[in-house]
């Protein structure tokens, strides 16, 4: 079983880091060059949670699956989830229910040799290849933890000036 605690922990930082961007109304107004604003980056997160709950969901249920995250990074795509989602508030209401799901899903509910399932990914970050080559179904879960989660909270907090992260 994977423990959860850390995930549930990285989502719980990242969605307080969105509350705080989105309360400061101090927020950069343009991103730096490449970057995406808040609720670019809040929609990327509820598109690689949904992939990643589709790739568990497929795993469980021994059906064979791959693990692709190029759909969350495709503007148009980011850009329909923050509409589909309502803006600001419905991105962070979306990633704390698909965080509800994805620590029942990837603790208790799997079996270590379905957690063992090695799952073809390809991850995506700026237009670069991270990884191309199977994974193990845990390391994919855990990698949101680790690394995913992590990584886009210390982006959110960037939009911030830097007399609000000084405080």
């Amino acid at each position: 079983m994977v423990d959860t605690t850390s995930l549930r922990d990285a989502y719980g930082t990242l969605l307080d880091a969105a509350s705080t961007v989105t309360g400061s109304g101090e927020t950069s107004p343009v991103p730096p060059t490449g970057e995406w604003n808040a609720d670019q980056i809040l929609a990327h997160v509820a598109l690689v949670n949904a992939t990643t709950i589709a790739t568990v969901s497929a795993a469980s249920a021994g059906a064979p699956t791959t693990y692709d995250t190029r759909t969350a990074h495709d503007i148009w795509t980011i850009e329909r989830v923050i509409e589909l989602a309502g803006g600001n508030a419905g991105l962070r209401e979306r990633i704390r229910l698909q965080a509800d799901a994805l620590c029942a899903l990837g603790g208790p509910m799997l079996s270590e040799t379905e957690l063992d399932t090695p799952v073809p990914a390809l991850l995506l970050s700026h237009d670069k290849v991270l990884l191309n080559r199977p994974l193990p179904l845990r390391d994919l879960i855990t990698g949101l933890a680790d690394a995913e989660l992590p990584g886009h909270t210390r982006q959110l907090l960037a939009l911030l000036p830097q007399a609000a992260v000084d405080d």
